[in-house]
């Protein structure tokens, strides 16, 4: 993914619109709830197993979901200035600090 070409295509798209004024933190937050919101319910009334084995006009809707909320997460890193890839790596090592492996072999 290159997520430089990303923004600003994003960038540029937002610009043409004039839509800027409207980007703030708070708005692009609430904005990505309804999108998170918009995916939870394509799995809602399905089975585990349903879930899994989508059809294809299904697994469409879903890429579109994730491309929306994708779309929000970069804006808001535009926004608020946060380099993406350094904050998954940060919070990966943050996550493996917070949840160690634990080997339940016995010797």
């Amino acid at each position: 993914m290159n997520i430089d070409m990303i923004k600003e295509k994003l960038s540029d798209f937002s610009k043409a619109r004039e839509w800027d004024k409207f980007h703030s933190p708070k708005n692009i937050s609430m904005a990505m709830s309804v999108e998170v919101a918009e995916l939870v319910e394509i799995f809602q009334w399905l089975s585990e197993d349903e879930s899994r084995n989508l059809d294809s006009d299904q697994i469409q809707c879903v890429k579109e979901e994730i491309a929306d909320i994708t779309i929000y997460i970069l804006t808001m890193c535009m926004k608020l200035d946060i380099d993406l890839e350094e904050a998954v790596l940060s919070k990966i090592q943050l996550n493996e600090k917070k949840h160690p492996v634990f080997s339940n072999k016995k010797k």
